[in-house]
């Protein structure tokens, strides 16, 4: 089964103007994983799709997406698919990739339809537009490059395993990868930052299910927050800081898409400047 959602830009003056209810009906996705289901999430924010998907009861296939207007999906896009469950596969462009739980797959433009398999296997699906295909490539995270940052003091000490990214591989516009927090840490990216050339999306996980995430978002001086919980993503618009700090220690997944692969192209965002 396929379901899909459009969910479109909001202009920062608007968001300053939600209350809770409406920050997460537009910002967050809390359905993502659904027993044999494909569930898309359509955004307008560089138009990103963040998608699920849980083959339980046999095979799932992506094809046609309405919201793209292509005869296939990845006619015109790129994709990645990351295994959070246990073993699973993903047939495209007729091979077939083995995942384990925290392999990515990068499927470069005009793959064709997408098959997942695997009755424990949940995978997390994010997908841009792309302008020439590129190879399909299985990342692990011994491939990953990977970046110690923070410290125990701090309650922040973590490390950035980048997948999807230009130190490890070539995309069109996804840069992707995933950030673990060492036990007794629970910030994540605070010091803070934004980027107007790109949007993020992250799906926190590894969280145990009487825990949660504080979730911080908007514009500096009007942040906002919204609590999440095990496997929820939330988008990030260009204008929004994106940051958390949890009940515990966590993982989460953060993709980003825009004008540029360039991971340091942030704007550093000092910590007496947050309201």
């Amino acid at each position: 089964m396929l379901k899909t959602e459009l969910r479109r830009a909001i202009d920062p003056r608007h968001a300053k103007t939600m209350d809770t209810t409406e920050l997460r009906a537009d910002f967050l996705i809390e359905d993502l994983f659904q027993p044999d289901t494909v569930k898309l999430t359509y955004s307008q924010y560089d138009r990103m799709i963040v998608g699920g998907a849980v083959p339980s009861a046999g095979p799932l296939t992506l094809d046609a997406v309405a919201e793209t207007g292509t005869a296939s999906w990845l006619d015109r896009r790129e994709a990645v698919f990351v295994n959070i469950g246990t073993t699973g596969a993903v047939q495209a462009g007729g091979e077939t990739y083995e995942l384990a739980r925290g392999d990515m797959l990068y499927l470069g433009m005009g793959s064709g339809p997408v098959t997942v398999t695997g009755t424990d296997a949940r995978f997390y699906i994010v997908s841009a537009p792309a302008h020439r295909h590129i190879p399909a490539r299985r990342v692990t995270i011994a491939d990953a490059a990977q970046v110690p940052l923070g410290a125990r003091e701090t309650a922040n000490e973590r490390v950035v395993y980048q997948f999807v990214h230009p130190l490890v591989m070539e995309t069109c516009q996804i840069v992707m990868g995933m950030t673990k927090l060492a036990t007794g840490s629970i910030w994540n990216t605070m010091p803070t930052h934004t980027h107007e050339r790109r949007s993020e999306a992250y799906l926190y996980i590894d969280l145990p299910s009487d825990q949660h995430v504080v979730h911080l978002m908007g514009e500096p001086d009007e942040t906002r927050h919204m609590i999440l919980r095990n496997e929820q993503a939330v988008l990030s618009p260009p204008w929004s800081i994106h940051s958390g700090a949890g009940t515990t220690a966590y993982s989460f997944i953060w993709a980003m898409a825009g004008d540029n692969v360039d991971y340091t192209d942030m704007d550093m965002v000092a910590m007496e400047d947050l309201r």
